[in-house]
């Protein structure tokens, strides 16, 4: 398997959100796919439960028609920020338009992604206390971040999105998941991306975020 020359430092700090440049006429390799989740597989998880599950779809039609249930999701989902607010968050002369310019871009092109993973992890924890759903989402989070790590080494694009959330009961109808006993985070499409010359994003000074000892 090809894989891209970065040092892990490139890696950590180039691993972008794609949205603009996936690949969507291009397949990936599924033998690619398998390899990223066996390398996620080797992400820490709370008490070693190891109750992380990977649903990748790539049958067009079920694509498809994950595509248009994530597409209804974001119709129900919380109500974008505003223009003011988008400025306020990015103050650092970022944008949110190229943000939001994305989020059209994949709604109209979600259903070509070569790929399409459904990342989720047994054991619900709805109405649960901060503690077990910190403890429960930390026990998948780090096995898909690798996941996204592993895609990036190589050459392949992912961003995490969430239109599945508010459609979750129809999302595992769709796709065989037991919704009673397992919980779904996210819809990753996963595609070649256009190049692979990524580079690290503009962010807050790490002072501003960096506490010592206390807030």
């Amino acid at each position: 398997m090809d894989k891209l020359a970065l040092t892990a430092e490139e890696l950590l700090s180039t691993t972008r959100a794609v949205r603009h440049r996936l690949d969507f006429d291009r397949p990936v390799d599924p033998a690619v796919l398998r390899r990223c989740v066996e390398l996620a597989l080797q992400a820490p998880t709370g008490r070693n439960r190891q109750g992380w599950h990977f649903v990748v779809v790539t049958d067009p039609d079920r694509r498809a028609e994950l595509a248009r249930l994530w597409r209804l999701g974001l119709g129900r989902g919380d109500t974008p920020m505003s223009l003011d607010d988008q400025r306020r968050a990015w103050r650092e002369g970022g944008s949110m338009d190229k943000v939001w310019s994305g989020l059209r871009h994949l709604a109209e092109n979600l259903h070509r992604a070569p790929a399409l993973v459904v990342p989720c992890v047994e054991g619900r924890t709805d109405g649960l206390g901060a503690d077990r759903q910190a403890g429960r989402w930390g026990s998948l989070l780090p096995a898909v971040w690798s996941f996204m790590l592993a895609a990036r080494l190589h050459g392949l694009g992912t961003v995490w999105t969430t239109g599945n959330m508010p459609v979750e009961r129809e999302v595992a109808a769709l796709l065989g998941i037991p919704h009673e006993s397992v919980m779904q985070a996210a819809v990753i499409p996963v595609a070649h991306t256009v190049g692979t010359d990524f580079r690290p994003a503009a962010r807050v000074p790490v002072d501003e975020v960096l506490h010592w000892d206390r807030w």
